[in-house]
């Protein structure tokens, strides 16, 4: 098999002062990471590409552990590229993350974007402990200015105490499901991204749907959980939606 391998490895704990060490953080091949200047009791980490891909055929994953008691904040430099390679392997782009009892998780790193000729799949999978709290933002954009997309598959799985919460997939792009890019799913638009909040006290208080302009929602999840959706005209569209929905829901 062809392409680049590469796993970049987070671990946050609490250091006994009130704030966060990171005894593991490891780099890989184009995955670099960064600890930058963090606030308080939260360590922040960005995801710095030290090269174009993932390309046809690359393998990336990155695994982020925060312990009890630890805050970490991860992000990235710059949006994620994903090209066309000389292999036709799909590549693939796994995100896996871990949260115990008492630990908090911001991920959220710059937009996606699936260029023409392209084919990436991406996992998401969270494992959550039971008053874990986790917020994660994904933005996806399908194609640069005035181009057609590539071929986009992204799928999020979220377990809270070995229990799902959440576990959906989008496929879009040539080749994927007929429908995709019909009025039931993204209605000719490009961008689409959500933010799910997961916060124990939402189990007994549970946010209330509700609309959050023309083509965006906020709805409550089945256990502690919270989850906005929403599909834009372009990526700055996209994005100043999510930024009010987390406005909205209190995250900075």
């Amino acid at each position: 098999m062809s392409g680049v391998h590469a796993v970049a490895r987070i671990r946050a704990t609490a250091d006994g002062r009130g704030g966060t060490s990171l005894p593991v953080l490891e780099s890989d091949g184009p995955l670099a990471l960064r600890r930058t200047r963090g606030s308080g009791a939260e360590a922040r980490v960005m995801l710095v590409g030290a090269m174009s891909g993932p390309l046809g055929g690359d393998r990336f994953a990155v695994e982020a552990e925060v312990a009890d008691g630890a805050r970490l904040r991860v992000g990235s430099a710059a949006a994620t590229l994903a090209l066309p390679g000389q292999s036709k392997d799909e590549a693939r782009y796994e995100v896996r993350l871990t949260v115990e009892d008492g630990g908090e998780l911001h991920w959220t790193p710059e937009p996606l974007i699936s260029a023409t000729g392209s084919d990436l799949y991406v996992t998401t999978r969270a494992d959550l402990a039971p008053s874990a709290r986790l917020v994660l933002r994904e933005e996806q954009i399908l194609g640069r200015v005035k181009e057609e997309p590539g071929r986009l598959t992204s799928r999020l799985t979220v377990r809270v105490g070995g229990r799902a919460l959440l576990d959906q997939e989008l496929a879009c792009g040539p080749g994927g499901p007929g429908g995709w890019d019909g009025p039931a799913v993204l209605a000719g638009l490009r961008a689409v991204g959500q933010v799910l909040v997961v916060r124990p006290e939402f189990r007994d208080n549970p946010v209330a749907t509700r609309v959050l302009g023309e083509h965006a929602s906020l709805m409550p999840l089945a256990g502690p959980g919270a989850l906005v959706t929403a599909v834009a005209a372009d990526g700055l569209r996209l994005r100043r939606v999510l930024d009010e929905a987390m406005a909205a829901l209190g995250i900075r």
